[in-house]
């Protein structure tokens, strides 16, 4: 069976995370912070949190920016539930905004209008598939307004924005969110982390995600407690604000650090398949790939295409099994979020998101992963060109 994707895990990997295991700490040592120093050089950020998922990182940085209860924030009706159940989480409010169709990404324009619409506090770009967000009108749009940015970043290690700087820089936004779940650019089985340029921001980050307690010698509250002749006892901590267990464990950061070696080849892995793709779809007429521009390098988390169902006779529904059938796994990306139960019972519509709810009549996500051999990928467009035709 040919998966839409999968992690790639080399014999090294293994070996890396068995020496964790059997001769180093498990939690709270060292490779947390070597693992986060890692992704923040890569990305080119001052500062970087690892956490025990990507959706744990969204949640924290909503926590860190400090908006007050009930505060509108915008996010992307297409993407998965976890961008705007953060914002819930955090006591805020999700407006969405709908989608450019070509790209898939939050509509700019949408997003202006939205903003005059409505008090925003916040704005949550979500880069899908790994193709970047039009980051600089987003942020030039949002300074304007005192806005602030949290870049969702879980399907874009790797990317990079079209002046160069690598998706996680934080040049846009505030803070920058990356998911290490095993179809992302890297895995560490689960875990998240998130960037920022910001001190305070980094400092805040840290004591949310171990249950709010505070280590740091000159932040002592209770100083009959925890100071013997003015310095702080050894033994004393405490919890100062309610926090977390957001924590990665050493464990995970390992097999991060081992899989942070390889980014690279594997993102260029993803950009070769997606070249055979684009190559070999082009001569379906009723398959349109995702339009990027030219100078924006994607991370291919995702390969998703546009199927225009009304001029063929198969339905989506029949298509997906029908692939299977021949050992071909495609998946949908994803459901509006609006759409959802949960979300409707809110009140939410898709009334304002036409380009959403086409998008996701039409899209598609086909096998896409660094592993994706020649022979299985052919597998893949001749099955399409069959079936589609």
């Amino acid at each position: 069976m040919i998966p839409y994707s999968r992690q790639t895990i080399s014999f090294l990997d293994a070996l890396y995370v068995a020496r964790q295991v059997k001769f180093k700490s498990l939690t709270q040592g060292f490779q947390i912070d070597n693992f986060e120093q890692k992704v923040a050089k890569y990305v080119g950020a001052r500062f970087a949190v690892a956490v025990s998922s990507g959706t744990a990182g969204l949640h924290l940085a909503h926590l860190a920016l400090g908006q007050a209860k009930g505060s509108k924030v915008i996010t992307s009706p297409i993407s998965f539930v976890a961008s705007a159940n953060s914002i819930i989480y955090a006591g805020q409010e999700p407006i969405f905004v709908d989608i450019d169709s070509d790209t898939g990404n939050i509509s700019v324009e949408k997003l202006q209008e939205a903003i005059g619409k409505h008090q925003i506090k916040t704005v949550v770009p979500v880069h899908y598939a790994g193709f970047p967000c039009e980051m600089e009108k987003i942020f030039n749009i949002c300074q304007k307004e005192s806005i602030r940015i949290i870049e969702d970043a879980a399907h874009a290690l790797g990317a990079s924005y079209d002046t160069g700087e690598k998706i996680g820089s934080c040049k846009y936004s505030d803070l920058t969110v990356f998911s290490f779940h095993p179809v992302k650019s890297i895995t560490t089985g689960e875990g998240g982390l998130i960037t920022t340029n910001n001190e305070d921001l980094y400092l805040k980050l840290i004591k949310l995600r171990s249950h709010g307690i505070e280590k740091n010698d000159q932040s002592v509250q209770n100083e009959i407690l925890g100071l013997t002749n003015g310095k702080r006892n050894a033994w004393y901590y405490e919890m100062q604000q309610l926090g977390f267990h957001y924590r990665l464990t050493e464990i995970q950061a390992a097999l991060g650090i081992s899989q942070m070696r390889k980014i690279d080849k594997f993102i260029n892995k993803r950009r070769k398949i997606a070249k055979r793709y684009n190559k070999s779809l082009k001569k379906l007429d009723n398959i349109e790939k995702l339009k990027s521009n030219e100078n924006i390098i994607g991370a291919f988390h995702l390969y998703p295409i546009k199927i225009k169902f009304d001029k063929i006779i198969i339905s989506k529904n029949d298509l997906i099994h029908a692939l299977k059938k021949l050992g071909i796994m495609s998946q949908v990306h994803y459901v509006p979020i609006p759409m959802h139960p949960y979300y409707k019972n809110l009140g939410y519509t898709v009334d304002e998101l036409p380009n959403a709810i086409d998008f996701y009549y039409r899209v598609l996500s086909i096998p896409i992963y660094p592993g994706l051999s020649i022979l299985k990928q052919r597998k893949v467009t001749r099955s399409l060109n069959k079936l589609i035709r």
